[in-house]
Order: C-alpha cells, then sequence, then structure tokens
C-alpha cells in the first residue's frame, strides 16, 4: 500500500461542495472472487445479507473476512464520502470524502453478525480517528455500514461494550463511524483480492489486543 504522507489536509473530511466530481462510470471489476469464484456483484442469492466494514488499508482486511466460514464473498471500494465512481487516486487526496471499505456479503445462517462484528473490533484500533497505524488520511477511519436494522442494533450494541473493554486498558474512545449504508463504489480490479494475487503484499492489520467481552 502506497503511503501518502502526512497532510494534514488528508486527516479533514471534505465538504460536498469541495468534493472532487466523479464520473458516472462505474469501475469495471471482475465478474468472479478471484479466490471463491463467488460473484462480486449483486444480485446474491436469497437469504443473504450484506455489510461494509471499514478498519483501514483494505486489502488485508478483505482477506480476514473471505476466509470466514459462512461469508460468500468479499469485494473492496470506497463508501461514506461524496464523489461517485472515484479512483484510488482521487481517494487517496482525501478530496473525496471516502474510505476504504470490505463489502462482506455472508449467510447469517452459517456466520452471525455478531462473529463478524467481533473480528472487526479485535482486528484493528478503531480509537484513531483519521488514520489506522502508519496509514494516515480520511480513507483509514473506521466505519460500520448497515443494511439492516438488526446489524444496525447489534452494531451499536457492540461498539459500547468494546469501548469499556478499551478504555478499561488505558485507550480513548472510539471513533468508528455507525450508520446506514451509503453508496458503494467498488475499487479498481487489481485490489480485488490483492493479497491472494500478490501474497507479499502489504498488510497493516494490527489490533489491540483487546477483545470483546473480556
Amino acid at each position: 500500500m502506497t503511503f501518502f504522507g502526512k497532510d494534514p489536509d488528508k486527516q479533514q473530511l471534505p465538504t460536498e461542495e469541495k468534493a472532487l466530481p466523479g464520473r458516472e462510470d462505474a469501475m469495471p471489476v471482475p465478474a468472479r472472487h478471484y479466490v471463491n469464484g463467488q460473484p462480486l456483484r449483486p444480485p446474491f442469492p436469497d437469504g443473504l445479507q450484506t455489510i461494509y466494514l471499514g478498519l483501514g488499508c483494505f486489502w488485508g482486511a478483505e482477506r480476514l473476512f473471505w476466509q470466514l466460514p459462512g461469508v460468500y464473498t468479499t469485494a473492496v471500494g470506497y463508501a461514506g464520502g461524496y464523489t461517485p465512481n472515484p479512483t484510488y487516486e482521487e481517494v487517496c487526496t482525501g478530496a473525496t470524502g471516502h474510505t476504504e471499505m470490505v463489502m462482506v456479503v455472508y449467510d447469517p445462517e452459517k456466520v452471525t453478525t455478531q462473529a463478524l462484528l467481533t473480528c472487526f473490533w479485535e482486528s484493528h484500533d478503531p480509537t484513531q480517528g483519521m488514520r489506522q497505524g502508519n496509514d494516515v488520511g480520511t480513507q483509514y477511519r473506521s466505519a460500520i455500514y448497515t443494511t439492516t436494522d438488526e446489524q444496525a442494533g447489534l452494531a451499536e450494541s457492540s461498539r459500547s461494550e468494546f469501548s469499556t473493554s478499551l478504555q478499561q486498558q488505558g485507550y480513548p474512545d472510539i471513533t468508528t463511524e455507525i450508520r446506514e449504508a451509503p453508496p458503494f463504489y467498488y475499487a479498481e480490479e487489481y485490489h480485488q483480492q490483492y493479497l491472494a494475487r500478490n501474497s507479499g503484499g502489504y498488510c497493516g492489520l494490527k489490533g489491540t489486543g483487546v477483545c470483546l467481552g473480556k
């Protein structure tokens, strides 16, 4: 993952008026997941649910979730900002407002939403604001974008529970954004399942060592 330095502007979300204009055309992506062969775009089979999780650089984050039993497919992209169909370079300027996200499509009868959220909380530091470790900028902020009321309730309750555990270990308040899922824009083809295609690629995932509920 390319580092773009600690430019203060990249740690401030733009207003809608100042965001980059973007484009109408969606980013082309492969039809199938490089690892499990499932489709990257909907429609997905009935009974599956989708949640969007942002925990820093999306390369390692996507691998984390595609490895979980019960996850049907994953893809990486951008959400939470203003610019339609942004490029990676545009997102990295901080002028789109998006954060790097993983779309997780899963079978709730095989893996619970709570299990996904536990993996989410324990795999990064959700107290860092507009950064994650050495990755600095608005595109690395922590976020959960939900698609059902149940997901939203579990996200809020798990945040409260994990916040208590973190504070007991001396961490500051959680900065994770939780809201109903805004538009999700797929990232470029080379980002999809990046660490399966590039086994030695960068992965910045690092949890706090604090467990949810413990």
